[in-house]
């Protein structure tokens, strides 16, 4: 599959979900998935098809991220991903919205090292990533209240882990929840963890699965 086919099947997929992309961003995108294939074959960072990707894996890994991008507020600054693994939504997101300085947090040594090669080829500014689980990173006072974003995907969300989002999250902060959640099951330690649900309807449910959490 051709590099130009990928881009205008990934301009193709967004555009399904109403959310136009430029052939600069597109080339970036591409550039990241055939990144991620390469690595892929090597360590099991995904197990959506990437090589080529199909629609599925394009839907889940960029569309849905652009789709969280397009509720950044203007004041937004900071974002932190959980558990990076694969890159997404971290990556798209950045690439979406450069703006924001962004910190990716990923425990497996591999996986981080695939994440700093691929913020170094993609010329990603103002962003890191800390091979830490999210809960030793609690110590740190300056995340305390730092962020304006928590992005997150494929990441068990027990007190455990939502206890430290809560605490990187500023006052007015969200939380992106990327994939298919079922927030029954999970609305005690939701509250538990001082944060509520919000469902934002995209319209392309079908497509995009995005759940936003805010602090109560």
């Amino acid at each position: 599959m051709s590099e130009r086919h990928v881009e205008v099947q990934i301009s193709r997929r967004a555009e399904r979900a109403g959310l136009p992309v430029s052939p600069a961003l597109a080339e970036s995108l591409r550039a990241y998935l055939e990144l991620l294939a390469k690595w892929n074959r090597k360590i099991n960072l995904t197990s959506l098809q990437v090589d080529p990707p199909n629609d599925d894996a394009i839907d889940r890994l960029i569309v849905e991220p652009l789709a969280g991008a397009r509720l950044v507020r203007p004041d937004d600054r900071f974002v932190i991903d959980v558990g990076s693994g694969g890159g997404s939504p971290a990556i798209p997101f950045k690439l979406a919205a450069p703006q924001l300085r962004s910190v990716m947090i990923e425990v497996k040594t591999r996986k981080s090292a695939f994440l700093r090669e691929a913020i170094r080829q993609l010329d990603l500014r103002d962003t890191v990533v800390e091979t830490h689980l999210v809960q030793e990173l609690l110590p740190r006072v300056a995340l305390h209240e730092a962020a304006d974003l928590v992005t997150v995907r494929a990441v068990r969300m027990d007190l455990a882990v939502l206890g430290p989002i809560r605490s990187f999250l500023r006052p007015s902060g969200r939380v992106f929840w990327f994939g298919a959640v079922s927030v029954p099951s999970l609305s005690a330690a939701i509250a538990s963890a001082g944060l509520r649900v919000e469902l934002p309807d995209f319209g392309t449910s079908a497509q995009v699965a995005v759940t936003v959490l805010s602090k109560q």
